[in-house]
């Protein structure tokens, strides 16, 4: 039975700290799974470990076959199309550029369609048993690599806005962020006593 872990928010300081790199592979599997589990019920396209409070450089994302909108009744896992599980994972080549739209579990609700990212990027990781791989992706696939390891830098999608952009979207969403951090403390204190 997989683990649904509690997503730590913005203001947490975990979701700022560099993590560390994986250098054991037993129980990345099993953790893995609770983190594409976690992310199902979240609703979510990748969700990194720093997000469930575990400062590693791991993350997973995954791609899926139809529109939200197409298919909202239907549950995320059986719309997946690909699963990625990246360990320690380094972008070596970057091209081109693109601006979108995006969340994150972290800031639940909360949008910006000004983010500025590459088109195309190489990703070299490990799976979850350690093995190698590399894969080449580009648009939305390639933006969700690059959120999901901007995550294990400690970088938040609003740190890529340019510097007008992001100051806007912190006046508009100071009430959320606030209470956002607000809940970050609760839960850490929660998880402390627990």
């Amino acid at each position: 039975m997989a683990t649904i872990y509690p997503i730590r928010l913005y203001g947490d300081p975990i979701l700022r700290r560099r993590a560390l790199p994986v250098e054991a592979f037993d129980g990345i599997p099993e953790l893995a799974e609770n983190l594409f589990e976690t992310m199902f019920e979240a609703g979510g396209v990748g969700l990194a470990a720093p997000q469930v409070g575990i400062s590693r450089r791991l993350f997973v994302a995954a791609e899926y076959l139809d529109e939200e909108e197409e298919a909202e009744d239907t549950p995320l896992k059986s719309r997946v199309k690909q699963l990625y599980v990246m360990v320690n994972p380094v972008i070596t080549y970057r091209e081109g550029h693109q601006v979108g739209t995006e969340g994150c579990l972290s800031l639940p609700g909360l949008y910006s369609d000004e983010v500025p990212r590459d088109l195309r990027v190489r990703v070299q990781y490990q799976d979850e048993y350690g093995e190698p791989k590399v894969l080449e992706a580009e648009g939305y696939l390639a933006r969700v690599i690059q959120h999901e390891l901007d995550h294990l830098e400690g970088k938040l999608f609003i740190d890529r806005l340019p510097p007008e952009a992001r100051r806007a979207f912190i006046n508009e969403h100071r009430a959320e962020l606030a209470e956002m951090q607000r809940r970050a403390r609760a839960l850490i204190k929660e998880l402390k006593e627990a």
